[in-house]
Parts: structure tokens; C-alpha cells; sequence
């Protein structure tokens, strides 16, 4: 039932229970790290069923199949399954994470991407008009050239990553072999099982290929750039090439600048998922008609998004809007942006102190990382200007420390300064396999929270599913904290009190940290107590 509350076993309780069921109901318990599994099978049998009923092929042997299940209570689905299947099948019963991350990890990767390869083709499409070569998988597998399944290996990990809504694919270079994993809502995944090192110098020159890199310099770090044809649509490829001890490594960053524009172009700041009383401060901030407002986070945590997002909410044909880029990642209509090109020495200082010559009303700078830009920033800010910026920083109090570290003028930057917002994003939970567990006293307590209150909450988990490739998750969604600078906090900041006491003071004047605004949305089932305790600080 969906309202029982289920703790998550440990493997070794997991197998135990797992043998006691099998001995309950006559039937072989089976261990799938130690089982031997004819692979073939995999090939035969389709993934999306071993996904929806949760179950691995073992052996197939005189018209009977052998499988792994993890419940063998559900008669019903058992013969569903071998009606479907048209074989009589011979139950086994194996622990429900070994069948899933069987099934997630190898074969169902490898199956996906043997599907992907018929009928469907990428476009490399050259810098020049008229460059174009035709990669058409159909051609490629009459092809009898050597390299042929090279490119239809490299093509088809393109394919599956823009399928499966990967952000980045990289390529890893072992003694003896190569991985291939996606990131996807920030967290790798293996995209097929390790392939032999053999291919590994023919997958490289391959990718240098396609980005026009020197294939014959292997001892130092190159960086290039493709575009494909996909779909209709064009997609840039950012790629980094490294040398490794065991050889070159490539990280292929996916720019689908396309469809994020036509995303980024419905975007608004309910998308981003801040919590109600954040997302109402933060728009009466940003239709101020002057100031800075400043973001912070790490790298990938959402912060240039969420500056689109702002500037699509406010922005009109009334006011010139224009931004400074490294690189401009999504194109948005109505508004001028310009990309930092430090090899021309068009620097973010330089690129800025241009802008403001150029009758600007409001102001998108895509980072501050030195004191002139800082400066030149603050001064617009000061002048009649609304800023847009980002900052590297842990958290809002970080960033005070940050920028009068810089060496710019303390009484300036407070005066310019209209609000900082902090953030981070945590995975969503699949809705598909959403289910409710229970947390040990323990794990609570070691998670700093108080047992008291927390024991009754009830969190959720993903138990993995087709619809979110086995993850458990889909989608990611922002927790944010939000300093409001109150004039005893403008006092504080001048005086250089410490970052405790201004946290002290802003946590007194309603402030939600990071922590708090992630528990709540772990309270609420959005995502879980897991994800929280990786992404924020535990507290107390």
C-alpha cells in the first residue's frame, strides 16, 4: 500500500530476506553478482519489459526460461509475463537492487544503444556553408572500410546522450579499458558496460576528427568544438581532451542551444523551483530600477539560469538590455549579448566598460572573477544601472568576504548591492516510483536533525523505473537562501562583523539557509534526505 512506510534494507539484509522469501515459496534463491547469466538473452528479450516487471533473464534451455524476480508472490504478473514472453518460465528470487543495477548499469545500456543505431542519422555539419558530411548509419553498415564501426560507435553515444538528456559525455581511459558514462541531472551514469582498450585510439581521433583537432599530439590538452545535425535542429559540442596516464580522456559538453532557447523562452522563475517566500522577495529585486543583484554557487548549480530566467520576467521593448558572456551559452530574443573573447582581449572588464557606453538600462555580467571587473560592475550599479551577476562562492556570507577581499571599497559595494541569492539544485524524484521509506533513528541523527520532529515525516525515494533509466530520478529543481540587506545588515557589513553574527542576524530576521529550504522540499517528497546530505553542509 502507498501509505506504508518502508525502511531501506542494507544488500546484506536485502539477500536475507530474499532467501527467506525464495524458501517460503519453494523456489531458488539466486545471487546475480555470482550467477552466471547468458547475455545473449538480453539481446532477445525487450528492455522496457525487463523494466516494468522487474526482472532479469537468467538462461534460456528446452523451451523454459529461467528468471530472477525479487517478489514471487504476484502469480498474476508471472503468468502475464509468460504469456507475454511465450515460453514457460522457471522462477529464481535475487535482490531487487542486484536486478536493478544489472539492469541499469549493463545490458539495458547496451541494448538502448544497439536500438539507436538503426535508422537515424547525425550530420556533422562543417564551420564552412556547403561543409556538410552525412554520417547515415544505413550507409555506415553496408560501408566495408575499417573505421566504420568507429563512427558508428561514437555517432550512436551522441544519439543516445541527446536521447537520455545528458549534459555531458565522457570518455575514460583505463588499463584495460574504456568507459563511457553520461552525466545526467548532474550525476554519471555508465552509457554501455566498459568496451576493450582497443578502441580506445580509434574513438579519440574520431572525436579530434570531428572537432578539427591535431590527431597526432597526444601528450597535451586540446580543446575544439562540432556541431550535429539532430532532429532538425542544430547542437554544438564543447570538447575537452586530456592526457591521462593511461592515455587521452575526452569530456564532450552538450550545448543544445536550440531547444534551450525555445525553452528559455517559456522560462520564468516559477520553472527553477525557488520556495514561495524566496521567489517573492527575489522579483521585487529585480524590478528595482537600479542596483546589483548578485548569484552565487559552484560550477553547474543553476546560477546563469536562473539570471535568463530573471531577465525573460522583466525584460520589454522599453528598456535596452545587454550581457557579457563567457561563453553565451542560449540565445534570447530581444536582448543583446555579447560572447568574452580573451584572445582579442575582449575581457568581461573591458567588454563592460564598453556596454555602459552603449545607453544600457539593464545589465547582465556572466561572472566577476577580478577586482576591475568588480569595480566597474559596482560603479554601474551606483549609477542608475540594474546588474545582473554571478559570483563563485559557498554561500551569500561567502561572498561578502569574496568581493572586500577583492579590494573594492566596502561603503560602495554595500550601497550598490540590492540582494544576494545562493543556490544549488538537488535531483527530483521520479514520479513513476516515487515510494515512501522509512529512515533508522540513527541515520537521522547522523543527518543533524531532530528526531522528534522528524521521525513522524514521512520521505521519499525513487526505486528505479524505464521512465527514469533506473536513477530513481528525473529532473533537477533549485534550493536557494536569500540575504535581504537590511539596513542592520548594511551596518554589520561596514562594521566587518563576522559572517556568524550577520548568518545570526539574518537567521533572526526570517532568513531560510540552504539546509532548510532542501529539508523542506525533502518533507514535501520532492527529493531525498540522500540527495540533501550530498548537496548541503549537515548542521549541528
Amino acid at each position: 500500500m502507498a501509505s506504508e512506510r518502508v525502511r531501506p534494507p542494507d544488500a546484506a539484509e536485502e539477500a536475507t530476506q530474499a532467501r527467506l522469501l525464495a524458501e517460503r515459496y519453494r523456489c531458488e534463491f539466486v545471487d546475480l553478482k555470482e550467477a552466471r547469466i547468458d547475455h545473449e538473452l538480453f539481446r532477445s528479450i525487450p528492455v522496457d519489459l525487463m523494466f516494468r516487471y522487474n526482472f532479469v533473464p537468467l538462461r534460456s534451455a528446452n523451451g523454459t526460461l529461467e528468471i530472477a524476480l525479487a517478489d514471487p508472490r504476484n502469480l498474476n504478473l508471472i503468468d502475464e509475463l509468460a504469456i507475454l514472453l511465450q515460453k514457460k518460465l522457471r522462477v529464481k528470487v535475487a535482490a531487487l537492487s542486484q536486478i536493478a543495477d544489472l539492469l541499469k548499469k549493463t545490458e539495458q545500456s547496451q541494448r538502448v544503444l544497439e536500438e539507436v543505431t538503426e535508422g537515424f542519422t547525425l550530420d556533422v555539419v562543417g564551420e564552412e556553408e556547403g561543409q556538410e558530411e552525412t554520417l547515415s548509419i544505413d550507409r555506415l553498415s553496408a560501408a566495408e572500410s575499417d573505421i566504420a564501426p568507429v563512427i558508428r560507435l561514437v555517432d550512436t553515444t551522441i544519439f543516445n546522450a541527446l536521447e537520455r538528456r545528458a549534459s555531458d559525455i565522457h570518455i575514460e581511459t583505463r588499463d584495460s579499458e574504456v568507459a563511457i558514462k553520461y552525466r545526467i541531472d548532474g550525476v554519471l551514469h555508465y552509457a554501455m558496460p566498459p568496451i576493450a582498450k582497443d578502441w580506445h585510439s580509434t574513438i579519440l581521433s574520431r572525436i579530434k576528427v570531428m572537432s578539427e583537432l591535431d590527431i597526432s599530439e597526444r601528450r597535451v590538452p586540446q580543446d575544439g568544438r562540432f556541431r550535429v545535425r539532430y532532429k532538425n535542429r542544430l547542437i554544438d559540442f564543447r570538447v575537452s581532451i586530456m592526457p591521462t596516464i593511461y592515455g587521452e580522456d575526452a569530456v564532450l559538453r552538450v550545448l543544445d542551444k536550440e531547444s534551450m532557447s525555445e525553452k528559455f523562452a517559456r522560462l520564468t522563475l516559477d520553472v527553477v523551483g525557488f520556495p514561495e517566500s524566496d521567489l517573492n522577495k527575489f522579483r521585487r529585486y529585480i524590478k528595482e530600477p537600479y542596483g546589483m543583484v548578485l548569484v552565487t554557487g559552484p560550477t553547474g548549480s543553476g546560477k546563469t539560469t536562473t539570471l535568463y530566467a530573471a531577465i525573460t520576467e522583466i525584460k520589454n521593448d522599453e528598456d535596452k538590455i545587454i550581457t557579457v558572456e563567457d561563453p553565451v551559452e542560449y540565445q534570447i530574443r530581444g536582448i543583446t549579448q555579447i560572447p568574452v573573447n580573451e584572445k582579442k582581449g575582449l575581457t568581461f572588464a573591458r567588454g563592460l566598460r564598453s556596454i555602459l557606453r552603449h545607453d544600457p538600462d539593464k545589465i547582465m555580467v556572466g561572472e566577476i572573477r577580478d577586482q576591475e571587473t568588480a569595480q566597474i560592475a559596482i560603479n554601474a550599479a551606483l549609477t542608475g544601472h540594474l546588474v545582473f551577476t554571478t559570483v563563485h562562492a559557498n554561500n551569500v556570507f561567502d561572498v561578502l568576504g569574496r568581493f572586500l577581499n577583492m579590494g573594492v571599497e566596502p561603503y560602495n559595494f554595500v550601497s550598490a548591492l540590492n540582494c544576494i541569492l545562493a543556490q544549488r539544485l538537488v535531483r527530483v524524484i521520479c514520479e513513476y516510483c516515487k515510494q515512501p521509506v522509512e529512515y533508522p533513528d540513527a541515520y537521522l541523527t547522523e543527518s543533524g536533525l531532530d528526531l522528534a520532529e522528524w521521525r513522524q515525516v514521512t520521505f521519499h525515494e525513487g526505486q528505479g523505473c524505464f521512465e527514469c533509466g533506473g536513477t530513481g530520478f528525473r529532473g533537477r529543481t533549485a534550493i536557494t537562501e536569500l540575504l535581504d540587506l537590511t539596513e542592520r545588515i548594511r551596518d554589520m557589513i561596514l562594521d566587518k562583523r563576522p559572517a556568524s553574527e550577520i548568518r545570526r542576524v539574518a537567521r533572526e530576521e526570517g532568513m531560510t539557509f540552504l539546509r532548510e529550504c532542501a529539508l523542506e522540499k525533502g518533507r514535501r517528497g520532492v527529493t531525498t534526505l540522500k540527495e540533501i546530505n550530498k548537496v548541503t553542509f549537515i548542521e549541528g
